[in-house]
């Protein structure tokens, strides 16, 4: 994702800009007295932080004075007055007592806090997205949390709102709401609140559960004392080169770096970066892979990369964002790499045989954590992509699940971007959600290693690595590490870049992740030498045992090669009830004539034409949407 320090001080909260609950929290972002510039933040926590949300709609008028909570039967009136004590104060008074369990220090907190508004831009974002399908079905939404209430109204509500002077609290918003009473849908509102919250509900079940399934019995195992540290720097001197390949038949110009030593050995590493970052995200497991004879090439992706980013327009859909055509050209132009170093090491002299093109191990993160699972074999599932972003709401889609509905724009049913030169995969914190369907990863022909992170709000663990690490037939190993994020396993440079410094995703990347990383340089270096002879050396760091001496107080690691039964039953259940809060239910699962008629027009179609992309103009979501001043 984002990783460059240099990158512009308008563009914070990038993330924001990649699902609709971000784009939301982006726009209102929260001010934190403590932190001084205006952050983006979550908007709610609890049931009492989605109906907080709900009160954004009210339209500046007489001042409310009370809240009737509706609970199916039930109701409860809560007094304005009152919660402006208790965010003042701390106090509840005794209709307020009756919401305890919901009162927390956290909603306290977020009723006190105050709304940054950039009103010159909020109306256009907010008519692009009302006019989406995603904005429609919110709008459902929202009449049902707001009983009474029509669509046009709310509509209206939420353009005066955001037109409403810059500096807005929560509290301001019931206060000024233009009901004396104001009836709440506590139910249908905490159904938002879910829906908002849903990678980090799903988290909290995920890490305590991840944790007691695959820890090992140590009972029963011989301590082993390894004669070596893998996590150590190797003899040999790094060195580095850099070029720049030009793809003239898909008009690509490709930079990548170049890590080798005077002793080479093995087969050649490639890293795949993630989206908007660049080939130096994971630089420090290039120089520690090229210390032991490892080379390495770690390509930079330019439709996908973070020169792209300053090219995206204010644009809702995830094609003006990330072009279809990138799921398609990310693993060709690693493909394309391995051809140029192949063609050159002729003309190379000394590096003639640095780069061994046949043998692959393939590296990548995030986006490029897909792009290594396609060129191992998992063949896409583009027609189960399509219902999936069909069906899955708005507000209960992470970024990764997001971006991925881009690839659906491509006009194929399934596609398969096997390169035979890859002969593992390691895919850190992957991408892969409903990219390859429910069978696609089973074409994946080589030993393959996923990296999940329980805190992970990005690429949530369950649909990104542990259903996909579920459906691999080959040999495999799943580390799942609870307590870290998605940014954990980079570069310790990027911890105070853009991502890392949003306060709606709290990202583990500074001295704290650093367990992360020393357990990749052993893990991938041991992972690489299985395929030379000195594999059996290296056994030992991918044993449980070993896996699990590296946690800490803060992280827990847990490695296995397959998921036991009991576990397989915890994720059933997490899984079922996911669907059940995020996704709407298929009005017509069985496709009409016409639908089987069209959908086998446009495969017919895919096969005889490449299809057309661009790159949108997003620049005004990051330089004015998100900017600390005013457009």
């Amino acid at each position: 994702m984002i990783t460059r320090e240099r990158f512009p001080q308008p563009h914070r909260g990038l993330i924001g800009g990649l699902t609709l609950s971000l784009k939301v929290s982006a726009l209102l972002g929260f001010r934190r007295d403590s932190l001084g510039p205006w952050l983006p933040s979550r908007i709610t926590k609890t049931c009492l932080g989605a109906i907080a949300l709900l009160m954004m709609t009210a339209t500046p008028g007489e001042a409310a004075e009370q809240l009737v909570l509706k609970m199916g039967i039930l109701e409860t009136t809560v007094s304005i007055e009152e919660l402006t004590q208790f965010v003042h104060s701390g106090e509840l008074s005794p209709s307020l007592e009756k919401l305890t369990p919901l009162l927390t220090p956290q909603v306290r907190e977020l009723l006190g806090q105050h709304l940054a508004i950039n009103p010159d831009i909020a109306d256009s974002f907010l008519s692009k997205f009302l006019q989406s399908q995603d904005g429609k079905r919110l709008l459902e939404d929202l009449q049902k949390a707001l009983p009474g209430s029509s669509g046009a109204e709310i509509k209206a509500a939420l353009y005066l709102t955001l037109r409403q002077a810059e500096d807005i609290s929560i509290l301001g918003f019931l206060q000024t709401y233009p009901y004396e009473t104001l009836t709440i849908d506590a139910i249908a509102a905490t159904a938002i609140a879910l829906q908002l919250n849903a990678s980090k509900i799903q988290s909290q079940l995920l890490a305590p559960a991840l944790e007691k399934h695959l820890q090992s019995d140590l009972r029963y195992t011989t301590p082993i004392q390894p004669p070596f540290d893998p996590t150590l720097p190797g003899t040999e001197q790094v060195r580095q080169r850099s070029l720049r390949l030009h793809d003239s038949q898909r008009r690509r110009r490709i930079p990548v770096d170049l890590y080798y030593s005077a002793k080479t050995r093995g087969p050649l590493v490639v890293l795949s970066h993630g989206f908007a970052a660049d080939r130096r995200f994971l630089s420090y497991l290039a120089h520690h892979l090229a210390s032991y004879g490892f080379s390495v090439v770690s390509v930079e992706h330019p439709g996908s990369n973070i020169d792209n980013l300053a090219q995206i327009g204010l644009e809702l859909q995830p094609t003006d964002v990330l072009p279809a055509a990138e799921f398609r050209d990310r693993p060709a132009d690693v493909s394309f790499v391995l051809d140029e170093l192949e063609r050159l090491s002729g003309n190379w002299g000394y590096l003639g045989n640095k780069f061994n093109t046949q043998e692959v191990v393939m590296i990548g993160h995030s986006l490029g954590g897909y792009t290594a699972l396609a060129l191992a074999g998992g063949e896409l599932d583009l027609k189960a992509l399509r219902s999936y972003c069909q069906r899955r709401k708005p507000l209960g889609r992470a970024p990764a699940d997001w971006l991925q509905c881009a690839g659906g724009a491509l006009p194929h049913s399934r596609l398969r971007l096997r390169d035979s030169r890859v002969v593992q995969a390691i895919a850190l914190n992957p991408v892969v959600g409903h990219l390859f369907g429910e069978r696609g990863l089973e074409q994946v022909e080589t030993p393959t290693f996923i990296l999940s992170h329980t805190a992970d709000a990005i690429t949530p663990a369950l649909d990104h690595q542990l259903r996909p690490f579920q459906q691999l037939t080959t040999e495999k190993y799943l580390l799942a590490i609870s307590g870290a994020t998605h940014m954990s396993a980079t570069n310790l440079a990027h911890s105070k870049s853009t991502i890392a410094q949003s306060t709606w995703v709290r990202e583990v990347m500074g001295d704290e992740a650093e367990p992360v990383r020393q357990a990749m340089k052993g893990i991938t270096l041991a992972l690489v030498n299985q395929n030379t002879p000195q594999g059996p050396a290296y056994r030992h760091f991918l044993t449980p045992t070993y896996v699990e001496s590296l946690s800490t107080e803060a992280l827990e690691f847990r490695l296995t090669q397959d998921i036991p039964l009991r576990l397989t039953t915890w994720l059933e259940m997490i899984d079922r009830g996911n669907q059940q809060l995020v996704y709407y239910p298929e009005a017509n699962p069985s496709p009409s004539l016409l639908a089987r008629v069209q959908n086998g027009w446009d495969n017919l179609w895919g096969m005889i034409r490449r299809p057309d992309y661009c790159l949108g103009q997003l620049n005004r979501i990051f330089t004015s949407l998100l900017s600390n001043d005013p457009a």
